[in-house]
C-alpha cells in the first residue's frame, strides 16, 4: 500500500523497509563493532544492529533533541556510567550501548521487549508499569521497529555453532542476589 512515506529497503532483509534510509556501506562500517561487542556481551548482532538503525541511522555524530548521543543514543548520565568519555567516538559508544543493552536484558530476564522499552523509556518507566511496555506511543513504536528489524531469535544464530549464549552477572551480598 502507498501511505504517501518514503520508505527504503533494509540491506540484508527480506520484506523489511524502513522511513530512514542507510547505505550499506554506512553500516558495514561498524560490523567488526557490532560483532566485538555483541560477542562479548552475548547479545545477538542483529539486535544490536537493529538498536542503532532506529536509534541513529547508523550516524556516529547523531545528537536527539533529547541530548542523546552517537550510534547507540547514549544520555549523558548514562555515558558517564558506563566509562564512555566520548560517545560521539563509534567504538566507546557501542561498548557503552551494548554493555548497558546486557544490563537490561539481565534486569528483565532476557525479555528483549522489555529491555528495549526500558533502553528508550527508561527503566523507571517500565517498572512503574508493572514490568511491562510503556503506553507510551514513541515506547511502543520504538520496540516494534527494533523487533522488525531484529527478526526472532530462532531465525537468527549468534555464534558459528547456531546457538545463543546468554551470560547473567549477578552480584551476591550476604548471600543474596
Amino acid at each position: 500500500t502507498n501511505t504517501g512515506v518514503a520508505s527504503y529497503e533494509v540491506p540484508e532483509t527480506e520484506g523489511i523497509r524502513t522511513t530512514r534510509y542507510v547505505a550499506p556501506e554506512k553500516s558495514r562500517a561498524f560490523d567488526d563493532l557490532i560483532d566485538e561487542h555483541a560477542s562479548r556481551h552475548g547479545i545477538r548482532k542483529d539486535l544490536v544492529r537493529a538498536v542503532i538503525q532506529v536509534e541513529s541511522g547508523f550516524n556516529p555524530r547523531a545528537i536527539s533533541n533529547k541530548g542523546a548521543m552517537g550510534l547507540m543514543q547514549l544520555m549523558p548520565a548514562t555515558a558517564r556510567q558506563l566509562g564512555v568519555a566520548n560517545p560521539f567516538d563509534p567504538d566507546q559508544n557501542v561498548r557503552g550501548g551494548v554493555a548497558y543493552l546486557r544490563q537490561l536484558l539481565d534486569r528483565y530476564d532476557g525479555d528483549e521487549r522489555l529491555a528495549l522499552a526500558a533502553y528508550n523509556a527508561g527503566p523507571g518507566a517500565v517498572d512503574s508499569h508493572g514490568q511491562t511496555v510503556p503506553p507510551y506511543s514513541e515506547t511502543r513504536d520504538y520496540v516494534s521497529k527494533v523487533k522488525k528489524l531484529a527478526g526472532s531469535r530462532a531465525a537468527t544464530s549468534s555464534s558459528s555453532t547456531g546457538r545463543t549464549r546468554i551470560y547473567r552477572i549477578v552480584e551476591v551480598i550476604d548471600g543474596r542476589e
